[in-house]
């Protein structure tokens, strides 16, 4: 099934659904929601006929349903997280979430390791690949697909964390779970009914 309708909650800058909308096919359309008057503002040179974006929480929008809901990198910064996604679940048939996976043995084991996640980014959750399945599953979600992204490998810039680049696609190949588990670097994109 082709969405016709898909929806980005946290959209901020739009990126997503402008690079979405160039290759999808043109009945398709747009909605991008964010309660960040700074990221709507980024958003506004980008919206169109197909592209719509709306300051708002879309968990309490009225009478809103979308084929498809993106939730990308927004879990990690929403203090009731739990209600966040309660509220998104019957908003759309099917769901994409993208979870960073904050929690490692290498990120717990370094005193500034989860604190310089909040620092830099602001995320205030934090998950293993565990954690958020089971978060989802607890609001009645259901899997139905799962797979890691590489963050490590891609948005590597500093010497050490260009160094560990290679040793960490080493394992990765190896194990999976046990890599992000271990050495971290890792987000989890989940497909959800």
């Amino acid at each position: 099934m082709r969405p016709r309708t898909i929806c980005e909650v946290g959209c901020g800058a739009g990126e997503v659904l402008k690079l979405l909308q160039e290759r999808m096919d043109d009945s398709c359309r747009f909605w991008g929601y964010d309660i960040s008057p700074q990221a709507l503002e980024m958003c506004r040179s980008k919206a169109n006929q197909r592209l719509q974006f709306k300051l708002a929480d879309v968990s309490h929008e009225e009478g809103t349903f979308f084929d498809l809901i993106l939730v990308l990198d927004v879990i990690e910064h929403v203090e009731d997280y739990f209600g966040f996604l309660a509220g998104v679940r019957p908003k759309a048939d099917l769901k994409i979430f993208h979870f960073p996976l904050d929690v490692s043995v290498q990120a717990v084991a370094r005193k500034r390791g989860l604190l310089t996640r909040r620092e830099l980014y602001g995320h205030i959750q934090y998950f293993t690949k565990e954690t958020a399945l089971a978060t989802l599953e607890d609001l009645h979600y259901e899997i139905l697909d799962y797979f890691y992204t590489p963050r490590c490998i891609e948005l590597a810039k500093q010497v050490i964390q260009k160094i560990a680049v290679l040793p960490r696609m080493l394992c990765f190949a190896i194990h999976e779970d046990l890599t992000a588990r271990i050495l971290g670097g890792y987000s989890l994109l989940v497909l959800a009914r």
